[in-house]
């Protein structure tokens, strides 16, 4: 079995703060250079804020890990300026087929509708996208530091001190803000004496990266009971490079050590391709956690991925919830260091809420791919009875509720409709995107508050830092999206979640909405 991680080590630097008589000061001081750290570098960057990026390695992590990518996510990348190589390099896809032993259950379309910019999701190594973000904050300037391991730290309310080891020397930063971007192990978590509330589920399951070429389509598919791995379930993606992902559920007393020996693995791969001509890539063995801090705000010290919250792969909501994590906190920290400390306790009530939802929901499929009980087998066993009989059945069955961004439900930072709305998302809610004019919505929004409207009778806006767009009547599919009427808009926020709607856009209301959306 070859090495799946295929880039250079990245050396290691001294820096000007390691010569300083006193602790050099940053803004911020972000631990972690996975994909949640990077995100939130470059979004700093963009925003005119100096943070400094840590990581105790000095390379990319190894073997696929995390593969999937949403939609959601792309958006984001799309608007930090690093989803174009993201895309060149990865495997579009947006059908997805359920099976029982080898009969078709269903199959589903995750983006059935024409005029997004961005697909329903990529399947693209880990790697490569950290990569592809490196390559964006390096281009960027992000003060980007490898072999830099914090062993200590100091917090409180108004800012905090970390001790760094290097190959050279220890040192100490000081800082208004740390985010702790350092993964499911999190040192930092462990240095602040928090633990994680949730459960750890007993069943395993078998990651296998395999090199292969195959016909199979470029879809997901996820068997329950296959003929070649009887009893349990079994998942399939391709990825770049010829390289496709096999996941198969072992029972909660398989032996680890033994399910990884490669000889064991390439045996049940070769039952359920029929040959053996394929090369092991990566091969990991997991166990489903769904579990999260109580709190992701600590003083100075803030939590965002793996570090603040865990949940079973099945659904692509690890990796996909923490970049949206560093979307929602980026500009509640610039804002922070400009005075609006409020905005940062928005961030562990709304990011809580979206964990809360993603624990939810891989829990209900955990529960159904792999049930502890026989009440829960039993509804199982009847769910997939039902769904080859009826199109209602379907909806019962449970293979991993793939990954969505949350509407936050009672923001703080939203206005309530004055008066009902027929369609369109509501307050709190992520927006769509949408064909506007030769382009995309997504593509005019900036990197600040957006107001958008429809032609009429809407007042002219002239806020500071707010982008005004404007909807015609040929952009059918957009005004149809947010139930646009004459003159009616919306108050969108940086992270395109929306801040509120109105049916007349009114330069008081408008105001109104920025402010508390800014300062709740």
């Amino acid at each position: 079995m070859k090495a799946a991680e295929p880039f250079a080590r990245f050396a290691y630097q001294r820096h000007a703060d390691q010569t300083r008589a006193r602790p050099a000061f940053h803004p911020v001081v972000i631990i972690g250079a996975g994909p949640v750290g990077l995100t939130l570098a470059i979004d700093l960057k963009l925003r005119g804020i100096e943070c400094v990026l840590l990581d105790d390695q000095d390379r990319i992590g190894e073997g696929s890990r995390a593969i999937c990518f949403a939609k959601r996510t792309l958006e984001i990348w799309d608007r930090l300026g690093c989803a174009a190589p993201m895309l060149d390099k990865g495997v579009r896809w947006n059908i997805g087929k359920v099976f029982q032993h080898e009969e078709l259950l269903y199959g589903f379309d995750l983006l059935p509708e024409p005029g997004h910019k961005m697909p329903a999701f990529i399947n693209l190594q880990q790697y490569y996208a950290e990569k592809f973000l490196v390559d964006r904050a390096q281009a960027l300037g992000v003060d980007l530091r490898w072999l830099n391991r914090v062993i200590g730290l100091q917090s409180g309310d108004q800012g905090a001190r970390i001790t760094v080891e290097t190959p050279d020397d220890i040192h100490v930063l000081d800082a208004r803000f740390v985010i702790a971007c350092d993964g499911a192990r999190s040192p930092m978590r462990a240095m602040l004496g928090l633990e994680f509330v949730g459960e750890q589920f007993e069943d395993q399951f078998l990651i296998a990266d395999v090199r292969m070429t195959a016909d199979f389509p470029v879809e997901r598919w996820f068997w329950f009971d296959p003929p070649f791995h009887g009893g349990q379930s079994c998942l399939l993606h391709k990825q770049p490079d010829d390289v496709w992902r096999i996941d198969l559920q072992l029972s909660p007393d398989a032996d680890t050590e033994h399910e990884k020996r490669p000889e064991v693995v390439r045996s049940r791969i070769e039952r359920m391709l029929g040959h053996g001509a394929f090369d092991l890539e990566w091969i990991s063995v997991y166990r489903f956690q769904c579990r999260r801090l109580e709190r992701f705000v600590h003083g100075a010290v803030i939590f965002a991925g793996d570090a603040a919250h865990q949940v079973s792969p099945f659904g692509a909501r690890g990796a996909n919830s923490g970049v949206q994590d560093a979307d929602n906190l980026g500009w509640k920290l610039a804002a922070a260091l400009q005075g609006r400390a409020g905005l940062i306790e928005s961030y562990d009530q709304e990011r809580s809420q979206a964990a809360d939802e993603n624990i939810r929901n891989s829990t209900r499929a955990t529960d159904f791919i792999a049930p502890r009980h026989k009440a829960e087998a039993r509804f199982r066993n009847a769910a997939l009875a039902l769904a080859r009989q009826t199109e209602f059945g379907k909806r019962f069955v449970n293979s991993g509720r793939l990954s969505a961004p949350t509407s936050y439900a009672d923001s703080p930072l939203s206005t309530k409709d004055a008066a009902p709305w027929a369609a369109g998302p509501p307050p709190g809610a992520p927006i769509p995107d949408a064909p506007l004019g030769n382009g995309y919505l997504s593509e005019r929004l900036g990197q600040g508050f957006a107001l958008l409207h429809r032609q009429g009778r809407a007042e002219a806006m002239g806020a500071e830092g707010l982008t005004v767009i404007e909807a015609f009547d040929q952009d059918e599919a957009l005004i149809a999206r947010f139930g646009l009427t004459s003159g009616s808009g919306y108050l969108i926020r940086p992270d395109r979640h929306v801040a509120a709607r109105f049916h007349q856009v009114k330069h008081a209301a408008v105001a109104a909405a920025l402010s508390k959306a800014n300062t709740p």
